[in-house]
């Protein structure tokens, strides 16, 4: 065999120039030996002393897959996400949940590309943090990573996400599909019919394949009585059958697939991260004939075309490594914490609402709670960013407040609590969850199951299972919420807080809903903060000195109780998803929400004075709205179209088919269009294994600000 290292620099330049990246990766693959070639098809470090490696530190440096040196072939160099570049010390963002109260698909591409520049930086080539898994229920252990539970809005977030991202490197889109349990991910097998799959649990996949992801990466979990990392209805009857996807498919890590055949033979290409069940099996399956070496080519061919296409598109440049948390993402950081926190609650006291306070007024501040000294930027797993520093909340509001004394009380004590409330101008108490409570789970009993351990290579003697120190692959922590309520001792501190002080605001720390009725009627203010990342603490006292005017809206409603909830059970081994929750499942039940979906409170007063919708040449849909802010303070508000079929089988439900952020400064109307796509509504027809788009005179559109705003606008399209 030849060498010729610029072998793959000329294919690159050939794709630029406009040639087929598949002939080119082709003619490269095609230059392989057999072994070269089974080598595309999953890591290039050997299992134990890379697991040994991520049990010290996750993703310390890019996984690497399938690199060929002698034709310059670098393969993808796997680095982690979503809140950030997980190589190195880069920038934490706020966790995806965060970004999805956004509700700007802008700001968001705007973080896609510093997580790009970050992630080439580290010397990746491939980004494998655009989740848009659905959360069927806010327990998720791993709800932090994802947008939101509409399918709608979170596929447009995650197409924002892929944009920014492959300016620099290639994005993956992950876990394919249904994965919303953490604990039971590796042993439950999820039960669901075509129509709800298809109409409720990807359409935000197919949003980002239609965007060009370069990659989607399979769940562990398993869908109708197959592992998601060999299903063959999902790999490749939708995948690229019926949505014409040419991209890559790749496992999730070391428990991704059972069986290294049936996962060729299904159509995922790569087995990440390391040399594992297909080095372990392959050869011996291929020499059995239970695959072939067409297969193992055609997977070969798709992961060189990926890398091609990638190079031939990208940013040519590295960005060097002081890109890394640089101050510009950091500025960037607390702008998007900023904006994503959700004003709940505003109460007046006094005859003024709380927020926002004035610290030329404020002499004396009680900051309260465990987590207002903790770096708590989420999930202690995968998605775990090492952000060179911490902004906590006591941080923030010390900076924010310089001329008053800032009392703190860091234990779980109410009388001390209160104690410091009452001598206080006002009081803030920081509550909430952290990494132990919920995040990705790989426990003990993880490395204690035989089926799993079977998926291991032999071990070089005298080698087990690497001891990895507390983490939560050994200790278990994290997984999914036991309770969707704060500790008691919060509700007994927030409690003694309000009434010792009528001015409390409390910050809640969480990504999913929490159920908050049995204490939020005690306190006039009350924030979503989310994991906040790096910059948190300066973004929530600039929100609530009204620096940063909240803008935040709600990406899932917040019931009043548990029991308008889909069940949940964390160690199910089966169970069946159907198309209700969120928001929609409060209609259905007739259950009005704490919290509706798209709720949030700015600090001046929006409202929607006309609404139309307007009918381009092609047949495209979009509402024109007037925007109009009556108060002193410049804001944004999101304007949210929700679309409802009167026709068909999913008539009556409500669904998000339209939004968009927008600025509007003290005293001014700004007109804005905002794009409507029916096919949010669509159905699907199993004769022609699609969804089909109401006819634009079958819906009833709802402009306002949240779902079923009492202000809305309600539009019949008529023509």
């Amino acid at each position: 065999m030849d060498d010729d290292v610029n072998a793959y620099t000329r294919a690159v330049d050939a794709v630029r120039a406009g040639a087929d990246p598949f002939a080119e990766a082709t003619a490269l693959v095609r230059r392989l030996g057999p072994e070269e070639m089974l080598g595309l098809l999953d890591g290039d470090t050997p299992f134990w002393p890379g697991l040994d490696e991520m049990g010290r530190i996750y993703n310390a440096r890019p996984y690497v897959h399938g690199e060929v040196a002698r034709l310059g072939i670098p393969g993808t160099r796997f680095v982690d996400g979503p809140r950030g570049c997980v190589a190195g010390e880069g920038t934490a963002f706020p966790v995806s949940m965060a970004r999805g109260a956004t509700w700007d698909v802008e700001l968001e591409e705007r973080v896609g590309a510093a997580i790009g520049r970050e992630v080439r930086a580290q010397g990746g080539n491939f980004f494998g943090g655009v989740c848009v898994n659905l959360p069927r229920h806010p327990a998720w252990g791993r709800i932090q990573e994802t947008y939101g539970d509409d399918p709608f809005h979170l596929g447009e977030l995650g197409a924002a996400l892929t944009r920014g991202v492959q300016r620099y490197a290639m994005a993956c889109a992950k876990h394919f599909a249904l994965n919303s349990m953490e604990n039971a991910r590796f042993h439950v097998d999820v039960t669901i019919d075509e129509a709800t799959l298809h109409e409720v649990y990807l359409p935000h996949f197919r949003r980002v394949v239609d965007e060009g992801v370069a990659a989607i990466m399979s769940a562990y979990n398993s869908v109708n009585g197959e592992w998601a990392g060999q299903n063959r209805y999902l790999l490749t009857e939708v995948l690229r059958d019926q949505w014409g996807w040419d991209g890559v498919t790749v496992s999730d890590f070391i428990w991704g697939l059972r069986d290294a055949a049936a996962s060729l033979n299904a159509g995922l290409d790569l087995e990440e991260p390391f040399r594992q069940l297909r080095a372990r099996d392959l050869p011996a399956q291929l020499t059995a004939g239970e695959t072939s070496w067409a297969l193992a080519e055609r997977a070969g061919v798709r992961l060189v075309a990926a890398q091609l296409r990638s190079f031939a598109d990208r940013e040519v440049e590295d960005p060097a490594p002081a890109v890394m948390a640089c101050e510009e993402h950091r500025a960037l950081a607390r702008e998007v914490a900023a904006r994503a926190m959700v004003l709940l609650q505003n109460d007046p006291v006094d005859g003024a609402p709380v927020l926002p306070l004035d610290p030329g007024l404020i002499r004396r501040i009680a900051v309260i709670g465990r987590l207002a000294v903790t770096p708590n930027e989420g999930d202690l797993g995968s998605s775990w960013v090492h952000a060179p520093s911490h902004v906590s909340p006591l941080d923030g509001i010390r900076a924010a407040f310089p001329g008053a004394e800032v009392v703190l009380v860091d234990q779980d004590d109410p009388q001390a609590a209160a104690q410091a409330a009452a001598e206080a101008d006002v009081a803030l108490v920081v509550a909430g969850f952290d990494g132990r409570d919920e995040g990705e789970y790989v426990g003990g009993d993880t490395f204690a199951d035989p089926t799993l351990l079977a998926l291991f290579p032999p071990a070089p003697a005298g080698a087990g299972v690497p001891q990895l120190g507390e983490s939560i692959m050994t200790a278990g922590f994290g997984g999914d919420r036991d309770s969707l309520r704060l500790r008691p001792v919060d509700v007994e501190i927030i409690r003694a807080v309000a009434a010792a002080n009528p001015r409390t605001v409390v910050s809640v720390v969480a990504a999913g809903a929490v159920v908050c009725e049995e204490w939020r009627h005690d306190v006039p203010a009350l924030v979503m903060m989310w994991y906040a990342g790096m910059e948190g603490g300066h973004a929530l006292a600039d929100v609530l000195t009204g620096v940063q005017n909240p803008a935040g809206r709600l990406p899932y409603s917040i019931p009043t109780s548990e029991e308008h909830l889909p069940s949940f059970d964390k160690d199910a081994h089966a169970v069946t998803y159907d198309r209700w929750h969120g928001q929609r499942l409060l209609d259905r039940l007739g259950a009005p929400a704490a919290f509706p979906h798209g709720f949030g409170m700015s600090y001046t007063t929006f409202s929607i004075v006309g609404a139309g919708v307007d009918r381009s040449v092609d047949g495209a849909l979009a509402v024109r709205a007037q925007v109009r802010n009556s108060g002193d303070r410049d804001g944004r508000h999101v304007v949210q179209v929700y679309g409802r079929r009167t026709d068909g089988r999913r008539a009556g439900e409500t669904l998000l088919v339209g939004f968009r952020s927008v600025p509007v400064a003290a005293g001014e109307t700004v007109e804005i269009t905002v794009p409507v796509h029916l096919g949010a509504l669509g159905a699907w027809v199993p004769e022609v294994r699609a969804l089909d788009t109401p006819a634009a005179d079958a819906v009833v559109l709802e402009v306002g600000a949240h779902a079923h705003d009492p202000e809305a606008h309600h539009l019949h399209i008529v023509g």
